[in-house]
């Protein structure tokens, strides 16, 4: 193929790619004033928000009982102003019908927002205590908690997951879902923010765990490696389209435990206490202080044993 050829097939591609029929669904109009949501400052943030609540930890080193409040000051002013632009940007992104609108008022409700959920980091930090005392109390291969904040990355996905749950609760658009996206690159573990769970949570190795919108998790649950908490699927609307905002995934009450590669689907209730062994396909609800587990491979059945 000549030059000349060359040319011919890239500029028949470029046209391919520039007719608007093709890239309708996929192409967003920017406003003067607009950028996406970044990446690489949310890292920034979620770093900021794990040096503010585990001090010591990340972020400086040097801190000290004197000198932590010099250093939780800087952090929190430096976290407003990031993750004021950063909803911002979500918000500018979010709202595609609104292409006049005032940046002054979009960032003051960014700046109102951003305080918002700095206001609840004490709240926050308080319910992470649990999750790493519970994570200690229930792995005995843990050293000491330390170990836990700093090494853990079922509590690194928590801790994300409980930043990420509170900028969904403000209905920031997009951020959750991306800070809920980086745990999942960095631990395989995947928690949608939606998600609710409650205090003392732990997830044991955490690998290939999902967690679907609409869970509901009660408190002192443990689950394990492969775990998924999966979504009913739901017939389709009257026009076709898939129906939303519906809640379609499973409630665990207090004191439950799933272990490994366990399958939960649709909108069922394990009661509190149970326990649910690996490998098993749940589609039903399960009574207080039961033991599911296998039965026979050939029949395919499962074993509930009631307590």
């Amino acid at each position: 193929m000549d030059l000349q050829e060359h040319r011919e097939v890239l500029g028949e591609t470029i046209d391919k790619l520039s007719d608007e029929a093709s890239y309708t669904q996929l192409f967003h109009a920017y406003r003067d004033e607009e950028a996406l949501p970044s990446g690489e400052v949310l890292k920034e943030i979620i770093d900021l928000c794990r040096a503010i609540l585990f001090p010591g930890y990340y972020g400086n080193a040097r801190i000290s009982k004197q000198t932590i409040r010099f250093h939780t000051g800087v952090n929190v002013q430096t976290l407003h102003s990031l993750l004021s632009r950063q909803i911002y940007a979500g918000l500018c992104f979010a709202d595609t019908s609104c292409t006049v609108c005032s940046e002054e008022k979009v960032l003051a409700i960014a700046e109102i927002r951003s305080e918002e959920f700095i206001a609840k980091l004490p709240e926050i930090r308080s319910v992470l205590a649990t999750d790493a005392e519970a994570t200690f109390n229930g792995d005995p291969a843990a050293q000491n908690p330390g170990e836990v904040i700093f090494c853990y990355p079922g509590f690194r996905a928590i801790s994300n997951h409980r930043i990420a749950h509170q900028l969904y609760k403000l209905k920031v658009p997009y951020i959750p879902r991306m800070i809920a996206e980086m745990a999942h690159s960095e631990t395989g573990i995947d928690i949608h923010p939606g998600a609710q769970i409650g205090h003392h949570f732990s997830i044991d190795h955490g690998t290939g765990t999902v967690i679907g919108e609409t869970s509901v998790i009660g408190n002192y649950v443990r689950i394990f490696q492969g775990v998924s908490l999966a979504g009913e699927k739901l017939p389709p609307d009257e026009n076709g389209n898939a129906i939303r905002g519906i809640a379609r995934h499973p409630i665990l009450e207090d004191h439950v435990t799933i272990y490994s590669n366990a399958t939960l689907i649709g909108k069922i209730r394990i009661g509190k206490g149970a326990t649910i062994c690996g490998n098993v396909w749940l589609t039903e609800d399960i009574p207080a202080g039961a033991t599911v587990k296998q039965g026979s491979i050939d029949k395919g059945q499962l074993i509930i044993v009631e307590q």
